[in-house]
């Protein structure tokens, strides 16, 4: 689990509240698939609209500049992002997200890996509304500043906690990663962040640095499915 502190400025995100206000919404449970279906409760903006689409693609562009996103999650395949409004009283239940998902309007697939969830409501905006994120060592309760975002392992069991007051705005999507071993993935993170930290410190020993980036790109090699 990896926090991306302002993967958008707070004038981004500002444009793209103003944008979203103004694209049709409907009932998430249209867009949710088994059991989850049963305890989801919010809106959805509606990803046919050119607008969402054309947001959509913007958080795409972002994620791919992002230099630590794409070293946590090492993505192959991307789901279209989707965005998301809880007001009051609504929430979506502990669930899983789905294993297998078809693009949109594609005969494609991906595996999904891992989720993330970036938030578009200042924290005071609302109450409740905490992505619960279930894990071996208890649950993680997270509700991040607005333009911040998540990225989580998509097989863990969260939930988004009731909003008992205001909206919950978010956008979220779904990866396919290159390296699909989830404890792989964490290694590989922790040993390019080491070398971008390195990397960054004058006094770094080139020929180790060298050395460090060679053993992290055959990992990758040896790992990543394509």
């Amino acid at each position: 689990m990896v926090i991306i502190e302002q993967l958008f400025s707070k004038d981004e995100v500002q444009q793209y509240r103003n944008e979203l206000a103004q694209v049709p919404w409907s009932d998430g449970k249209n867009t949710a698939m088994g059991m989850a279906a049963d305890v989801k409760q919010n809106t959805q903006a509606d990803a046919n609209h050119t607008s969402v689409q054309q947001l959509a693609n913007g958080v795409l562009a972002k994620m791919g500049a992002t230099p630590k996103l794409i070293s946590a999650a090492l993505p192959h395949k991307i789901f279209p992002p989707c965005f998301n409004r809880y007001s009051e009283q609504e929430t979506y239940g502990f669930h899983v997200d789905a294993a297998i998902m078809r693009l949109p309007n594609s005969q494609d697939v991906i595996r999904s890996d891992m989720s993330m969830t970036l938030f578009l409501s200042e924290p005071d905006e609302y109450q409740g509304g905490e992505l619960v994120i279930a894990t071996e060592f208890g649950e993680h309760r997270i509700k991040c500043q607005a333009g911040d975002a998540v990225v989580y392992p998509s097989s863990s069991l969260h939930k988004v906690t009731p909003v008992t007051q205001g909206a919950r705005i978010a956008a979220i999507c779904w990866m396919q990663s290159l390296v699909p071993d989830q404890a792989m993935r964490q290694t590989l993170f922790e040993l390019d962040q080491t070398i971008q930290s390195l990397a960054n410190d004058s006094a770094a020993n080139r020929q180790q640095l060298d050395n460090l980036h060679h053993v992290y790109h055959n990992l990758i090699r040896q790992f990543s499915q394509i």
